[in-house]
């Protein structure tokens, strides 16, 4: 059986992004690797082992591309509206929440951010199949 263990993202100033990360996830360095040329710093928090994987390449000094295929990440959380006042409070400047159905039940409630890189991140609260 296959697990999956980090996804991997590539920013241009880490210590922004380290910082937004904990702001908006509560994720910790766990550890980090700074090589000749790049950095890998991956980030968690105690609620699983999953693990996001922030690339820093040294050289690059423009923003990097997403091209079209790109989606976002997601993560689910308790209390979405005290998530939403959270990071609201803290200028990471959340979309509206939202709710979606599916066949006339509810199927989700969530909202979006995104990161100093661009980088989409979907909130949802926990329910049916987002646990």
């Amino acid at each position: 059986m296959t697990k999956l263990i980090h996804s991997m993202i590539r920013v241009l100033d880490p210590d922004l992004s380290i910082d937004f990360y904990k702001t908006a996830l509560n994720l910790d360095v766990a550890q980090r690797f700074d090589f000749d040329g790049f950095s890998l710093i991956y980030l968690r928090n105690s609620e699983n082992d999953f693990e996001l994987e922030l690339t820093h390449n040294h050289d690059q000094d423009e923003p990097y591309t997403h091209g079209s295929g790109y989606g976002h990440l997601a993560v689910c959380v308790d209390d979405l509206a005290d998530v939403h006042r959270r990071v609201t409070a803290a200028n990471l400047k959340p979309t509206e929440m939202k709710a979606m159905s599916y066949n006339g039940q509810p199927m989700a409630r969530f909202f979006f951010l995104t990161d100093p890189d661009g980088y989409k991140i979907e909130f949802l609260e926990r329910f049916g199949r987002f646990q």
